[in-house]
């Protein structure tokens, strides 16, 4: 293969699927992915993938893991920022095990509140949508064990909160992402491949970047039948605004913690890229991505107080401002062709051919990012959003609509 011909695709429960580009929707349109590297999403899930890293489809038996050794600190003279931020922040992480009807895997999670509250991904819990019929264990740091039951699921963001039947556990610290700096210091924690209170070291390699991963949200009839969104279902694909790191994230690191050097909350770890579109097998190499801890607040305490997680409406179809005329062109911007009539967007007082760049001061280049931007926010928040319009830059204040609600 041509290194110019790379193939987009993800992996999906163990398979290799080729993803081709989206068609653009009605709201925010989802365009594909503009990355050459295939998105895997980083949990332990589904049949046997390459080697069988710790994946296994149900024969009755769930994997034994690695036994869990907390953080040993046998030269204090010699203790860095990982040995502390590890330190403080591995007895607020869990591994999951979740089985279903046909399949079953592990994944990770962050302890919320003492009485057994847990964030992971929805792609942990419904094993990449493909049930919401879920049986799910939980293992602390100190080896105790717990089962839990999901609480609910936000597949727009890729977030869920579980409950665990227990006390006692010990709550993760959150820091305010919206101050992290590109160059700060991440250490990633959770169990990858299956190793559990495994802890990985890097850097915030970048903010706010978009990524395109499928729908972790299950079959309308609540069935365990898998529906793939590129093979008959109406599920698209969804688009997460994330933190790039380059602490090594695998496969069972899903829904982990990534923290800062205070051993604060920083990010929930949800996708890795490979550079390999023709094996099955894949790992870090360097490029993880995890949901800012901002949105997993706002998006766990909304599961927590109401079962379900609201999100913003802009109204308008948009498609990806070209620099030129080009094929190759880059994407500047988010331009608006249509305007929903009454919707947020034409009340505010956008207008079709507007090109969106910012939005809270958040660069916007393309509509896959515009998407993942106001879909991280909840309904009818407001906005300030920057637009093109001809030789002028205008700075438009408008409040999002429901999307849930279509309005």
């Amino acid at each position: 293969m041509s290194e110019n011909k790379k193939h987009y695709n993800t992996q999906f429960l163990g398979q290799q699927v080729n993803l081709p580009a989206p068609a653009v929707s009605k709201e925010q349109p989802k365009q594909k992915t503009t990355t050459n590297l295939a998105l895997l999403i980083a949990a332990v899930l589904g049949p046997v993938i390459g080697a069988g890293f710790g994946a296994y489809a149900v024969t009755g038996n769930l994997p034994s893991f690695g036994s869990t050794e907390q953080i040993v600190v046998n030269n204090n003279a010699d203790v860095n920022w990982v040995t502390a931020a590890a330190a403080k922040a591995l007895p607020s992480v869990v591994t999951l095990s979740v089985s279903g009807p046909n399949d079953a895997g592990t994944g990770s999670g962050v302890v919320l509140s003492k009485d057994g509250y847990i964030l992971t991904n929805a792609h942990v819990v419904t094993l990449d949508g493909a049930t919401s019929d879920v049986v799910i264990e939980v293992k602390t740091s100190a080896d105790k064990i717990y089962r839990a039951t999901v609480v609910g699921t936000d597949p727009t963001n890729d977030l869920a909160v579980i409950k665990a039947a227990g006390s006692g556990f010990t709550t993760i610290d959150f820091a305010d992402s919206a101050n992290i700096n590109v160059g700060d210091y991440a250490a990633a924690i959770g169990a990858p491949l299956g190793y559990d209170a495994s802890v990985t070291a890097g850097v915030v390699s970048s903010m706010h970047r978009t990524i395109q991963v499928a729908s972790a949200a299950v079959p309308k009839d609540g069935g365990s039948s898998l529906q793939l969104w590129n093979t008959g279902s109406d599920k698209a694909p969804v688009n997460l605004d994330v933190i790039q790191t380059d602490a090594a994230i695998n496969p069972g690191n899903s829904g982990g913690a990534l923290v800062n050097d205070k051993g604060q909350l920083i990010g929930i770890n949800v996708a890795i890229a490979t550079a390999t579109s023709t094996s099955t097998q894949a790992g870090s190499i360097g490029v993880g991505f995890a949901i800012p801890s901002n949105t997993a607040k706002r998006v766990s305490d909304q599961i927590i107080k109401n079962g379900k997680v609201s999100h913003g409406l802009l109204g308008a179809l948009v498609t990806d401002a070209k620099n030129s005329d080009a094929a190759a062109s880059f994407s500047v911007g988010a331009k608006i062709k249509e305007l929903t009539p009454g919707g947020p967007a034409e009340k505010a007082g956008f207008k079709v051919g507007d090109v969106i760049i910012a939005c809270d001061g958040v660069l916007i280049d393309s509509s896959s990012k515009l998407t993942a931007a106001i879909r991280s926010k909840s309904a009818f928040s407001k906005v300030e959003i920057d637009v093109k319009r001809g030789n002028k830059t205008l700075t438009i204040s408008a409040t999002l609509g429901d999307a849930d609600a279509g309005n």
